[in-house]
């Protein structure tokens, strides 16, 4: 009984960090993707602990269990939202997680009826989790050297280390030949004391985290040569090397670094000869990118809209403007230029030039009159 307790008093910790979690996103006002699914995961880990809590009816896991297996593929898209700056939530997405749903409630109403076809679709369920968790561990490296957020780099590791865990315990239970894990089985307080960690992580996450200066405010924090940025609040005074900043603005806008293929950010630093610890602070808190591509990328677009709004490029491809500029491909080009500008490269194109040929129209007739 004494352990029963200690399982349910963190189980009742967890869920508390979590309602906390959630009762602050509401009072900040979410409205991102990343905090809803931040809400979401918050929400199934408040209903994880509990469902699969020692004394938890076993009347109710009919409803129970096929809703906790919809929890992968939430992990999986906050992952993608919380690590990936321009990730986008589509339809599909939403469709995968209810397949996932009720996938769970047709295996667990099967398995009175055909217990060995059940079975069968539990370890298959099993396989869709652990692609979903393996899914968010490579989200996690493929961006962790691109993140410029120091908390967010120190925390995401071991978010998604614990995560991942819990969700192979869930996918093992289904290779054991049941659709997920059992409620009160014996390792119901190893699992609750990893919920509990995972909770305290994610609230120090939710918490400590505070916004960056906006990218925008980028040029004035160069020119005035105050590290904070002009938006930061006082008592999150940062010190950064103003010398540094005009150091980097000097790449970036005379020597056009950023056309560099492959460039990343620790080649920059190279060229800087400073640490790379310093750069990533620099261009986050002096400059207020997120991200190091988002960082460079401001740089391209503005690059490739002046080559676009170029009559005398008139037949140059976008495919060629885009590699001039840096880009490696067309499509992250298309998806970044639209992203920054509200429209596709051919639609800026045929804008900027339409308005350049009927100026050119205009101008000697203003020149008769």
């Amino acid at each position: 009984m004494g352990l029963t307790a200690i399982d349910l008093g963190l189980r009742g910790a967890t869920s508390g960090v979590f309602l906390l979690i959630i009762l602050v996103a509401l009072m900040r006002g979410a409205s991102s993707q990343q905090a809803w699914l931040g809400m979401a995961m918050s929400a199934g880990g408040v209903f994880y602990a509990i469902a699969t809590a020692p004394f938890f009816p076993k009347s109710s896991w009919w409803w129970v269990l096929p809703m906790l297996s919809g929890q992968p593929a939430l992990f999986w898209l906050w992952a993608r939202a919380a690590f990936d700056d321009d990730f986008v939530l589509r339809r599909w997405h939403g469709a995968l997680w209810l397949g996932l749903v009720a996938f769970g409630f047709a295996l667990t109403l099967g398995w009175a009826y055909s217990p060995a076809l059940a079975g069968a679709g539990g370890r298959g369920l099993a396989l869709v989790n652990l692609a979903l968790a393996v899914a968010a561990a490579v989200q996690t490296v493929k961006t962790w050297r691109a993140d410029l957020v120091a908390r967010r780099r120190r925390l995401r590791l071991a978010i998604l280390a614990i995560n991942v865990g819990l969700i192979a315990a869930l996918a093992g239970a289904g290779f054991a030949a049941i659709p997920v894990a059992v409620p009160g089985a014996p390792a119901s307080l190893p699992v609750a004391f990893g919920l509990f960690v995972v909770a305290m992580l994610v609230g120090l996450g939710s918490f400590a985290i505070q916004p960056a200066v906006p990218a925008a405010d980028a040029t004035a924090a160069i020119a005035s040569g105050d590290a904070r940025g002009p938006d930061r609040a006082p008592t999150a005074r940062v010190v950064v090397d103003p010398i540094l900043l005009r150091r980097l603005d000097h790449l970036m806008t005379v020597e056009r670094t950023y056309r560099q293929e492959g460039l990343a950010i620790g080649a920059l630093a190279a060229r800087l000869e400073v640490p790379e610890h310093r750069l990533r602070q620099a261009i986050n808190e002096g400059l207020g990118y997120r991200n190091f591509n988002a960082f460079l990328n401001h740089y391209r677009i503005a690059d490739a809209r002046l080559a676009l709004s170029d009559a005398t490029q008139r037949e140059v491809p976008v495919l060629t403007i885009a590699m001039d500029a840096g880009f490696q491909s067309l499509g992250p080009f298309n998806r970044a230029f639209k992203a920054e500008t509200g429209v596709t490269p051919t639609e800026f194109r045929r804008e900027a030039l339409s308005r350049q040929d009927q100026a050119d129209i205009s101008e000697p007739r203003r020149e008769i009159g």
